[in-house]
C-alpha cells in the first residue's frame, strides 16, 4: 500500500487542526464539487478533502484499482497519524469510499477501533438496488448529465465548447480514474449486504430530484444501515450541497451537533 503516495495528494483543507477531523471524500467531478463542504465545516471541524489518486492530474498507483483498495488506503493512513473519531463526509463516488471504510473499519477486529466517528452519505453511489439502477455515466454529455444531475439542469450544465484544452484533459482524465477505481457501472454487488456491518452513526442526505442514484436508491441504502437516518432534500439534485446548500447544512449540522454532546 502506497501510503506515502497518499501523503503526498493535494487536500483543501480548513478549520483549526485541534478540532475534530472531518474527511471529506470527493465524487467523480474531483475536489472542487466538494470545496464548499470545506468550508461549511470549517468553523467547527479540521475538514479535509484529499484529491483521490488519479483525479486532477495525480498519479494513481497499480494498488488503487477499486473503490476497495481506496478506502483501506484511506483507512491505513488515518490510523497512521493516530486519528480518531473522524467524520467520514463523502459525496457520490465520495459516499461509496465513506461507507467501504466504515465497512472495513468494522470488520478489522480491533485494528481500526475508534479511528471511524461517524459516516455522511451525500448521493452515493456503489450499492445495487432493485429496481434502482446508477445512471449509466458514461453515456451521458454535457447536457444529459446535468438534465440527470441537477434539479435546475441550466445551473449544471457547462457547454464543453467552452471549456479550455487543459480542462478537457482533466475531465478526460478523471473520466479514465472513475473507470478504474469504480468501474463502469459505478457499483458494488455486495455493498448492501454488507452495511449491516456499520457500527456508527449515519446520516444519508438525497436530492429529492437526483436521476444520477434516485432517492429511493438512497432509502435502501439507509435501511441497510443500522440505526442511520434518511434526509431528502427539496430542489435538489445529485449535488444538493452546491444546488441547496442551507438545505442540505439544516440536515447534516443537527447530526453533527448531536455527535458533539
Amino acid at each position: 500500500m502506497n501510503l506515502s503516495l497518499l501523503e503526498d495528494l493535494p487536500a483543501l483543507q480548513a478549520g483549526s487542526p485541534a478540532s475534530r477531523t472531518a474527511l471529506v471524500l470527493h465524487g467523480g467531478g474531483g475536489p472542487r464539487t466538494v470545496a464548499p463542504v470545506v468550508g461549511h465545516l470549517a468553523a467547527t471541524m479540521h475538514a479535509c478533502a484529499p484529491t483521490h489518486p488519479g483525479w486532477e492530474g495525480t498519479a494513481r498507483p497499480d494498488s488503487i484499482a477499486s473503490v476497495a483498495q481506496l478506502a483501506a488506503a484511506y483507512l491505513a493512513r488515518l490510523r497512521e497519524q493516530e486519528e480518531r473519531d473522524v467524520v467520514l463526509i463523502g459525496s457520490s463516488i465520495g459516499g461509496w469510499v465513506a461507507l467501504e471504510m466504515a465497512v472495513q473499519a468494522a470488520a478489522a477486529d480491533d485494528r481500526y477501533a475508534g479511528v471511524i466517528g461517524a459516516v455522511v452519505v451525500i448521493d452515493g453511489v456503489g450499492a445495487v438496488v432493485d429496481g434502482e439502477p446508477v445512471a449509466d455515466f458514461f453515456a451521458l454529455d454535457a447536457r444529459g448529465l446535468a438534465e440527470a444531475a441537477w434539479h435546475h439542469p441550466e445551473r449544471g450544465y457547462v457547454d464543453p465548447a467552452g471549456l479550455t484544452d487543459e480542462q478537457r484533459a482533466t475531465q478526460r482524465a478523471n473520466g479514465r480514474a472513475i473507470a478504474a477505481v469504480a468501474g463502469r457501472s459505478m457499483s458494488d454487488p455486495t455493498l448492501l449486504g454488507r452495511l449491516g456491518a456499520v457500527d456508527v452513526p449515519a446520516l444519508v442526505v438525497w436530492g429529492e430530484s437526483d436521476r444520477i442514484v434516485t432517492p429511493a436508491h438512497g432509502r435502501a441504502v439507509a435501511r441497510a444501515i443500522p440505526g442511520a437516518r434518511f434526509v431528502e432534500v427539496p430542489e435538489a439534485g445529485h449535488l444538493p450541497h452546491l444546488e441547496a446548500p442551507d438545505a442540505t447544512w439544516a440536515a447534516i449540522d443537527p447530526f453533527l451537533a448531536e455527535l458533539r454532546i
